[in-house]
């Protein structure tokens, strides 16, 4: 009989994470994801559930009670978003001008929803006036656009949407997941009424979970459904009770995943969300001051751009995949390229939460601008360092 195979112990790379998620962990969330495992309705981890609920609402900034992790990625924050509220039949407007605008139309159809789409080119903001258009012409009962915009670096104005929305009856579904505790969301201020993000963006936590709220429109319209939610699994009116004060079983919540949010959450407050955000917003205009002393130009204009996103384009002549396999082969520097029409087109660099840090910008600004020089584009290697550098000084005291 042959010897069973043997496997040896996982040992990956220490990479630096600079791509669009997952993102550098955060040293405190490591030492949490150590702690003992308890059954999920031990009393302990009860109130752990308590206190990642409260501030989760800070963070998103609302007041609504039902406000938890899913357990699931950024992914199924979204499918719990839309399966809740959309009922066959129903008139829903999705914005698109990237990725995850299409992965809501191809949900939306799935639920058996009539959609209507409101289309932008990929690297500018959807018009708000065209989306509350759409809404008023369908009759929409759901209105959904991504906040941050992971496939371009666009951050979508919301103001005006939650405002006809509110006025129309609709429901205001926002994407955040790569904008959460990065940039601010105002869930209440701005009237949405379904917001969720993913912990393994500005959250700087594992892939695992996926934060989202419900205003009492959006549970009122859950609770006034025909038919059943399309998902058990994501039935937001069975998740609340595990979550709320019923504490009745549901499903086995991942543990060690909400230790993780727990303290990413933490951090976040002990910074302080306008320090955090102001934070992002110096130093993605850092990154904008160092791509152009490269001689690149980004993808979405300056008042349209994310603060935890930049999106260089790729200049004619140089192999963008071969750049992204020489920062990681010879300085253990992650970042992406494009998706979909842009594939092969810009590169996406996060700097979210850890990663938007002069110290971390600096090894990636160095070891960047030594790959595009020894791929033949003709470049000053350390002159990204020198703008991110001269940027601080003539704007800001040098952050630490």
């Amino acid at each position: 009989m042959a010897a069973a195979p043997t496997f040896p112990a996982i040992d990956p790379p220490d990479i630096l994470l600079y791509g669009p998620g997952p993102s550098i962990v955060h040293p405190r969330i490591y030492r949490a994801m150590m702690a003992p495992v308890v059954g999920h309705l031990d009393p302990a981890f009860l109130a752990i559930m308590n206190e990642t609920s409260e501030m989760l609402r800070q963070v998103f900034g609302t007041q609504n009670r039902v406000t938890f992790p899913v357990s699931g990625t950024g992914s199924a924050g979204m499918e719990a978003a839309l399966v809740n509220v959309i009922e066959p039949g129903d008139p829903v407007v999705i914005g698109v001008n990237g990725v995850f605008g299409e992965r809501m139309c191809s949900i939306v159809e799935r639920c058996g929803g009539t959609l209507h789409r409101v289309d932008a080119p990929w690297g500018r903001i959807l018009p708000p006036d065209q989306i509350i258009d759409a809404m008023r012409q369908s009759g929409a009962k759901v209105v959904a656009v991504v906040h941050a915009e992971t496939s371009t670096g666009v951050a979508q104005p919301l103001e005006e949407i939650g405002r006809a929305a509110a006025e129309s009856g609709a429901i205001f579904v926002v994407d955040c997941v790569t904008s959460l505790s990065g940039m601010p969301i105002d869930v209440d201020r701005r009237q949405i009424d379904i917001a969720y993000s993913g912990t393994q963006k500005c959250l700087n936590a594992p892939p695992a979970m996926a934060p989202i709220t419900f205003s009492d429109k959006a549970l009122a319209r859950v609770r006034g459904r025909k038919t059943p939610v399309q998902s058990w699994y994501l039935d937001v009116t069975m998740i609340e009770q595990y979550w709320g004060k019923e504490r009745t079983y549901h499903h086995t919540a991942p543990i060690t995943s909400v230790y993780a949010l727990h303290e990413a959450l933490r951090i976040v407050l002990d910074e302080g969300l306008e320090h955090r955000f102001e934070r992002h917003r110096r130093n993605a205009q850092a990154m904008a001051a160092a791509m152009a002393a490269f001689g690149l130009e980004l993808l979405v204009p300056e008042d349209e751009r994310l603060w935890t996103l930049v999106t260089p384009r790729v200049p004619e002549g140089v192999d963008e995949a071969a750049i992204r396999a020489h920062l990681r082969e010879w300085f253990h520097i992650e970042i992406a390229g494009g998706l979909g029409p842009l594939k092969g087109k810009i590169w996406r660099i996060g700097l979210m939460g850890e990663g938007s840090q002069a110290r971390n910008l600096e090894t990636l600004l160095g070891a960047f601008g030594h790959v595009l020089r020894q791929s033949g584009w003709e470049v000053d290697p350390g002159a990204g360092v020198s703008a991110l550098n001269r940027y601080y000084r003539e704007q800001y005291e040098r952050p630490h």
